[in-house]
């Protein structure tokens, strides 16, 4: 079974750091485009960041670019989120997802984690 696993969740206050790290099982998604979703309440799924399968190409979405970073290690499949800055604003659940295609669409991604729900207190 394929499954991508994130962690790394929680609460924290306006200003503080989280680092989300997204894990693969079932398969290697060493070849996959990897990307980070969020979704808050009553809002669509909402691009965050994707990164190339060598990690040599990024992009974020306006709202995050210069707090967050993606990042990823190859060798073990797991993908991570480096978040700074964080705002109220940032509060949502957050998903990894796999992709053969670099794109900020969520429809093109093939496999999804579960989420991760991010809190940020103001």
């Amino acid at each position: 079974q394929v499954q991508l696993v994130e962690s790394g969740g929680g609460l924290v206050q306006a200003g503080g750091s989280l680092r989300l790290s997204c894990g693969a099982s079932g398969r290697t998604f060493s070849t996959y485009f990897l990307g980070w979703f969020r979704q808050a309440p009553e809002k669509e799924r909402e691009f965050v960041a994707v990164i190339s399968w060598r990690g040599a190409i990024t992009y974020y979405a306006d709202s995050v670019k210069g707090r967050f970073t993606i990042s990823r290690d190859s060798a073990k499949d797991t993908v991570y989120l480096q978040m700074n800055s964080l705002k109220a604003e940032d509060t949502a659940v957050y998903y990894c997802a796999a992709g053969q295609i670099f794109s900020n669409n969520y429809r093109s991604y093939e496999y999804w984690g579960q989420g991760t729900q991010v809190t940020v207190s103001s």
